[in-house]
């Protein structure tokens, strides 16, 4: 009995040796196996120990061992139990264990993910505020814009530029904004249904053409309906004047040439530009058969056609009859004379909307180079002239060379009202830049009225100053130089404010 209890443990030791470089799966098939040999084992111990019962006298001593041998299976049994059991607990926490592995990749992947979205959510959180800050800063100019525009409707304007990053509004007129006809213009940015001043309404009408008298009183009342805006008197007029033109002197003549341009000028000041085509073409023929080809009276014809084929975008029509107008007054009135000039603003404009820049550049420059020869540095047309070159470079993202030409005309204004430039007396520009570069030093700048007024040297070339300081200060803006550009504008505002004023002194004084 006691041999087969010592193999018996010398084959567990064994065993559980083998057991130690088992697998988990293994241990436990390892463990079930001595299990069910224990079973057997103890089963059999059972059956020695009722045989031995009966001779209980001589086999006391085997009894015992029996005995203990049986208690040392149940513990063997036992232990196998805890095994299996140890096993069991074992397998499910390994299988928790791949369960909580799984859930913390899972979560990893979550986490990176929310890594990502979040720092696109801040990307996109700081590109919101710079668009923001951006639409502030448009929203203030648009206020400054808004501020001044009620005293803009008898105040005339000369370039487009100061109206960039704001929407157009759908009847403005692209061919006002420079030097729109065949006058002295002074009325810029008009809507299209304006009507048209009298002085320039005769202007366009009769430029190289006296009127003859029986038409004068006839011509004189028409514009003056025209220009108030009376359509509904005027055109019956002119067309009553046509008829009885033609019956009198017949379709051909040159009186019956200018009621023509007469009764077109008010059809486009009503936006019938069909009907004012077609009469301006009937009058450019009268005037080319009874005044040639070259006549003054035909280039002012052509360029209120070419203007009017411009305002109805046909830029590409307009172009070579603007150009045929320039011919004849060079050839008539000289290559440098101001009308000259008037047709090479004109036809740089005609450009410009078909963005042929160097072309522009060309025309305004000589354009330029005769208003200075001829009428001096210090007249109007300069400074407009400028002002239309620098929304030229503007077009092409020339910063530097509009910045400087407005400077120039800034500059000129505050020379002519303060006199020479020096360390105690800047002109409106530089104190500008020098708030923008000192914003930071101080809290609150001192207000610019301190530095001269500057806004009274405003009303000198007015409302030429009062543009450039809009479309610099605007230009300001697109550089970020939002104190500079504000200081511009609060100057243009007050010059509005005085001049909106000044032109109701007069009927207070009635």
């Amino acid at each position: 009995m006691s041999k087969t209890l010592n193999a018996y443990r010398i084959k567990k030791i064994e065993s559980l040796g083998r057991m130690t470089a088992m697998t988990q799966e293994e241990m436990v098939a390892g463990a079930r196996t001595v299990a069910a040999g224990l079973e057997a084992l103890r089963a059999e111990h059972a059956q020695l120990l009722a045989g031995l019962a009966a001779n209980t006298e001589h086999e006391s001593e085997k009894v015992a061992l029996v005995r203990k041998s049986i208690d040392a299976i149940e513990l063997g049994l036992g232990e196998a139990q805890v095994m299996m059991a140890l096993a069991s607990h074992l397998q499910s926490v390994e299988a928790e264990k791949q369960k909580l592995r799984t859930q913390v990749r899972r979560l990893c992947h979550e986490n990176a993910w929310l890594r990502d979205e979040l720092a696109a959510a801040q990307q996109r959180l700081q590109a919101s505020e710079q668009r923001v800050s951006q639409l502030e800063e448009e929203n203030k100019h648009l206020d400054f814009m808004a501020s001044i525009r009620k005293y803009d409707s008898d105040i005339t304007e000369e370039s487009e530029t100061s109206r960039s990053g704001q929407s157009d509004n759908k009847r403005d007129d692209p061919m006002v904004d420079l030097f729109p006809d065949d006058d002295h213009e002074d009325n810029r940015n008009n809507k299209s249904m304006s009507p048209t001043p009298p002085s320039q309404f005769a202007q366009q009408v009769n430029a190289g053409y006296e009127i003859p008298a029986r038409l004068r009183t006839l011509h004189n009342l028409v514009i003056q309906y025209a220009s108030q805006g009376r359509y509904e008197v005027a055109v019956p007029l002119c067309k009553q004047a046509l008829e009885d033109l033609e019956k009198t002197s017949g379709h051909d003549h040159p009186d019956v040439a200018t009621m023509l341009n007469i009764l077109a000028l008010v059809y486009r000041d009503q936006n019938k530009y069909k009907e004012a085509a077609n009469l301006l073409n009937d009058a450019l023929s009268i005037r080319e058969k009874t005044l040639g080809e070259n006549h003054p009276a035909v280039a002012a014809t052509l360029n209120n056609l070419a203007v009017l084929y411009g305002k109805r975008g046909k830029y590409r029509e307009a172009e070579p009859l603007c150009k045929r107008a320039l011919c004849i007054r060079e050839a008539v009135l000289g290559r440098d004379h101001p009308d000259v000039a008037k047709q090479l603003n004109n036809l740089a404009l005609l450009c410009q909307n078909q963005n042929k820049y160097e072309e522009v550049e060309q025309y305004y420059q000589r354009a330029l180079e005769i208003y200075e020869s001829k009428l001096g540095p210090d007249d109007p047309n300069v400074a407009k002239t400028k002002n239309n070159l620098a929304s030229c470079y503007l077009k092409q993202g020339k910063y530097k060379e509009a910045e400087t030409l407005y400077k120039q005309v800034l500059t000129r204004a505050h020379e002519r009202e303060f006199g020479t430039i020096d360390g105690d007396n800047k002109p409106i520009w530089q104190v500008a830049e020098e708030r923008e570069e000192n914003k930071h030093l101080q809290k609150e700048n001192a207000p610019y009225g301190e530095y001269g007024g500057w806004h009274k040297a405003a009303k000198v070339d007015s409302p030429t100053v009062t543009t450039t300081l809009k479309n610099l200060g605007a230009l300001y803006r697109r550089q970020g130089k939002y104190e500079a550009a504000e200081t511009l504008e609060d100057c243009a505002l007050r010059s509005r404010k005085e001049q909106h004023e000044a032109r109701k002194l007069p009927v207070r004084a009635q």
